[in-house]
């Protein structure tokens, strides 16, 4: 999780992309925890790598600690001082490359239901797609084994994308593969890919399965976190496991149109709220029509008729005034 977020600016200015909250929880707390369903046993550790301490600060290592101690797990926090790749991402938490493990990006979101296969040596989670020609994605064989890893095929290899989370049995195969990639400077655009260490895998003979996930939820711009955000709140509504709304939410002539997430201390005053919007802490919201948006924390909204809307944290908005300063990598439209 070291990348800055950049296709996510303004909201990844001041929040790395991700911590940034989705239905409630932060990307990459929902993440660790869907996996963790997904395996289904017991997690010693979960080792993040982060970036830049200026960015990914003391507050940051805090919750990440929190998230792998509420799994009962130990957190470990490596650093990535350069954006070399993911090859060179996962060779950085080198100390915790050993026995069975899952390495994911942080900034996707899934639903899966199936069990690992205990005779793969690993295991790459994929999802079905109609463009394939648009993703990476595997190339199986007759007994369904993954034999190649084809980036944006121009012919059809197959349907199933990589989605960037991947099962290893022994993730100390996975490492020693990436130490030769980096020991002999194999790079793809200028960086270490993991792609590289799994062919080499592939090529001793190490046998690749497909886990195919029901949904896959990227968050890597504003509409596509926002569609995420609504995709969310229907399957937690369905699952009936969380608390959407908080008890402390004050209604004043307001109507909640559910599925929806409010935080604490949050204030509607004649407003009319959902369906799928995820309104964070202490924001204040008046005179207002807001639907299919994502609002943070310790915001003010007031007079406003949103509709697949992301707006951060402390902001104030009023719809009233048609003449308005916005900052770099800000949009109103």
């Amino acid at each position: 999780m070291a990348g800055r977020g950049s296709r996510l600016r303004p909201h990844s200015l001041t929040v790395p992309k991700p911590l940034i909250p989705v239905a409630g929880q932060p990307i990459v707390h929902r993440l660790v925890r869907d996996i963790a369903k997904v395996l289904n046993e017991p997690i010693e550790e979960i080792a993040f790598v982060l970036g830049d301490p200026a960015w990914f600060g003391d507050d940051v290592v805090a919750s990440l600690e929190a998230l792998a101690t509420s799994l009962g797990a130990k957190a470990s926090i490596y650093r990535q001082d350069l954006p070399l790749g993911t090859g060179h991402a996962i060779m950085c938490a080198k100390p915790s490359l050993s026995g069975p493990a899952v390495i994911a990006y942080a900034d996707t979101l899934i639903r899966a239901k199936f069990d690992l296969d205990q005779m793969a040596d690993s295991v790459i989670w994929t999802k079905e797609v109609e463009n394939p020609e648009a993703y990476g994605v595997v190339k199986l064989n007759e007994s369904g084994d993954i034999v190649e890893l084809v980036e944006k095929p121009q012919t059809f290899v197959s349907n199933q994308a990589v989605i960037g989370i991947y099962y290893f049995k022994d993730v100390a195969v996975l490492k020693d593969k990436l130490q030769e990639i980096l020991d002999e400077n194999v790079t793809n655009g200028g960086e270490y890919q993991i792609n590289d260490g799994i062919k080499r895998m592939m090529a001793d003979g190490k046998i690749f399965k497909t886990g195919t996930v029901d949904e896959w939820m990227d968050c890597g711009n504003k509409a596509i976190t926002v569609e995420t955000n609504g995709k969310m709140l229907d399957f937690l509504k369905e699952d009936g496991e969380e608390q959407l709304i908080a008890d402390s939410v004050h209604l004043e002539n307001a109507n909640i149109i559910e599925p929806c997430f409010i935080g604490e201390d949050v204030v509607l005053r004649d407003a009319t709220v959902g369906p799928h919007v995820s309104i964070g802490n202490g924001t204040i919201i008046e005179n207002s029509t807001i639907k299919n948006s994502l609002i943070q924390t310790h915001s003010s909204i007031k007079n406003a008729n949103l509709d697949y809307a992301m707006i951060g944290n402390n902001v104030k908005y009023n719809g009233e005034f048609s003449s308005v300063s916005l900052g770099d990598y800000s949009e109103l439209e």
